[in-house]
C-alpha cells in the first residue's frame, strides 16, 4: 500500500492530511483581504445611516420653508390683505403653494383637494382657545375633520396652521421625532408649523 508522502519534516515524510490541516489553519490565520471583507459587511448600513442623516436635513429645511410660508400668509390675514370677503379657500391655498414651490410642488389636484399639504385657517375669540396639539384620529394618524378655512375680521385672533406629509424613505428616524403613525405602506414625516395672530384695525 502506498502512502501519499510528498513533504518531509526533518527528515521524516509528512502525511498528506496533516499538510491539509496545516493548510486550512494558514487560511484561518491570514488578514489578507480582511479590510474589503469587513467592509463590504459595514457597507450596506453604514450607507443607510448616511442617507437617513442627509434625508433628515433636507426635511427639516423643508419643515422650515413651510414655516415660513405659514409667517407670511398670517402675516397677510393680520394686515387685511387675505380676507374671508377677497380670498378663497382654494385661492389661499394657491398662494401658499406659491411660497413653498422651490422645494414643494403642488399640482391642481393636490390644490383643489389636498392629500399631502392641508391648511387650518380659524379665528378665536380668545387666545386660549387655540389649538396646541396636533389631532389625530384613534388609531394615530392626522385628523383632518376640523380644518377650515375661515378668517376672521378686524382685531380678531386667527390661526394658520399647516400640515404637510414629507414623504422619507429611509425610516429611521421618523419614529423618534414625531408620535403621528402613518397609514399601513405610508412613509411621511409630518411637518407641523402654526402662527396665531391678532388682526390689525385695517380699514
Amino acid at each position: 500500500m502506498c502512502q501519499d508522502h510528498d513533504e518531509t519534516r526533518g527528515g521524516a515524510p509528512v502525511p498528506a492530511r496533516s499538510r491539509r490541516k496545516g493548510a486550512w489553519r494558514r487560511i484561518l490565520r491570514s488578514r489578507d483581504g480582511a479590510a474589503a471583507i469587513e467592509f463590504a459587511l459595514l457597507a450596506i448600513p453604514y450607507f443607510i445611516i448616511i442617507f437617513a442623516i442627509i434625508e433628515t436635513f433636507i426635511a427639516y429645511t423643508g419643515e422650515q420653508l413651510v414655516g415660513n410660508a405659514v409667517d407670511t400668509m398670517a402675516r397677510r390675514i393680520r394686515t387685511g390683505i387675505i380676507t374671508a370677503g377677497n380670498t378663497n379657500s382654494t385661492e389661499f391655498r394657491r398662494a401658499f403653494c406659491d411660497e413653498v414651490s422651490i422645494m414643494i410642488k403642488c399640482s391642481e389636484a393636490e390644490i383643489g383637494t389636498p392629500n399631502k399639504l392641508w391648511l387650518d385657517v380659524r379665528s378665536f375669540t380668545d387666545f386660549l382657545d387655540v389649538p396646541d396639539s396636533v389631532p389625530l384620529t384613534p388609531d394615530g394618524d392626522l385628523d383632518t375633520s376640523a380644518f377650515a378655512y375661515s378668517p376672521g375680521a378686524q382685531k380678531t385672533i386667527n390661526m394658520v396652521r399647516a400640515y404637510y406629509r414629507w414623504d422619507v424613505i429611509t425610516d429611521l428616524i421618523r419614529p423618534l421625532i414625531t408620535n403621528v403613525q402613518p397609514a399601513s405602506g405610508d412613509n411621511y414625516f409630518l411637518i407641523v408649523q402654526t402662527s396665531t395672530v391678532r388682526n390689525e384695525d385695517y380699514p
